[in-house]
């Protein structure tokens, strides 16, 4: 039996098109296991940040050219374990530059691909891709039960056995080590608090109005994140007289995002589709309380809990509603909620678990006889 000293580290690399802050893949798949994986990295735009050391990184130039000389230098660097995707995108160009370089079948073993969102979530190009895409890897993880369901019968047709489940999970570590280096939240006001992509999917108009109708004069609305719907929200909280209670932070640091959620006294996502959202996970792993839209991966993420209020996407009257409620509890039922919420993403969504059913995923592709450690 091998020394556990002697044992050779998970080789995997992963194809990123976006390196920054709010990157999910970065955040969960990479910087939580420097030290127990070999990590690589391939990215289709300039990186934002620089990862530690222990991580290799290959950076594209914005263009297809550039992503496919930095997957060539990183193919070429070493021989991997795993060539994770992420992306329809990257996916596609993963296969095309494989199949140019006739290197398809021999790194075809190693191919696994994650779904990070519901069908409808995806563009109609994306759609197409993935129809093009799907069956060229060994494996295709999706981040929910959700997401597998939403696709068609012809996309899971493309799919066939090759098919598994992993959930997402949030990095409860790391909330935990952010929140005790940081003060106690300030909490002089009521706040609402929303976290994620300001989409029409998204539906940040809708939560503009529901707080419009459900807080109080002196509430406080909180968007953090980017996207085309930013204007059209923001005209939306001038035009109901909300300009001055309406926050749009954009995009910030990820650690700033989880003292947000800490000081927040609920959390409300009108999303009309998702896969499973880590953004909600975080705001449950500070203790936030949540109001979600009711849709099948937010039911998947509540799981049966009779504590967190599932409201019909787009009923604006019903999320005012749940934010009026909300606002009327004692300060000390909130929190009662929010340790409910604490618990539950801790007995179900804790990142560990979302590690251990990769490292699944990954022991069952041929290693080449690699005996590899476990992930602590």
């Amino acid at each position: 039996m091998k020394d556990a000293a002697t044992e050779r580290r998970l080789s995997v690399v992963h194809l990123i098109l976006m390196l920054g802050e709010t990157n999910s893949q970065y955040n969960e798949h990479c910087l939580p296991l420097v030290g127990s994986r070999d990590l690589t990295i391939v990215t289709y735009f300039p990186p934002r940040l620089t990862p530690p050391p222990e991580i290799a990184v290959f950076a594209g130039n914005g263009s297809v050219r550039g992503f496919f000389r930095a997957l060539r230098a990183a193919l070429d660097a070493k021989r991997y374990d795993v060539v994770h995707t992420h992306a329809p995108e990257s996916a596609a160009m993963l296969v095309v530059a494989l199949v140019l370089r006739r290197r398809f079948r021999s790194l075809r073993p190693t191919l696994v691909y994650t779904v990070h969102d519901s069908f409808y979530d995806y563009s109609l190009r994306n759609q197409a891709l993935m129809l093009f895409t799907l069956r060229a890897f060994r494996r295709v993880v999706f981040c929910s039960r959700a997401a597998y369901d939403s696709f068609p019968r012809l996309w899971r047709w493309l799919v066939r056995d090759r098919w598994r489940v992993v959930q997402n999970g949030a990095d409860l570590a790391r909330v935990d080590r952010v929140l005790a280096a940081s003060a106690p939240p300030d909490k002089d006001r009521f706040t609402v608090l929303s976290v994620g992509r300001l989409e029409k999917v998204k539906d940040p108009l809708a939560l503009v109005s529901a707080f419009g109708a459900g807080a109080d004069p002196d509430d406080r609305l909180v968007f953090i994140g980017a996207g085309a719907q930013g204007s059209a929200a923001a005209a939306r909280a001038a035009e109901l007289g909300l300009q001055d209670r309406v926050l749009f932070t954009g995009l910030i640091a990820r650690d700033d995002v989880f003292r947000r959620c800490a000081a927040a006294d609920v959390f409300v996502s009108t999303s009309h589709g998702e896969g499973l959202p880590v953004a909600v996970m975080e705001a449950m792993a500070a203790a936030c309380p949540v109001v979600l839209s009711d849709i099948p991966p937010h039911r998947e993420l509540v799981d049966g809990t009779g504590f967190i209020p599932l409201i019909p996407p787009g009923d604006v009257d019903g999320f005012a509603r749940e934010i009026r409620r909300f606002r009327h509890l004692p300060a000390e039922d909130r929190l009662e909620l929010g340790r409910r919420c604490r618990e539950h993403v801790t007995a179900r969504y804790a990142l560990p678990m979302m590690h251990a059913g990769y490292e699944e995923v990954y022991r069952e592709l041929p290693q080449r006889d690699v005996t590899t450690t476990a992930i602590p």
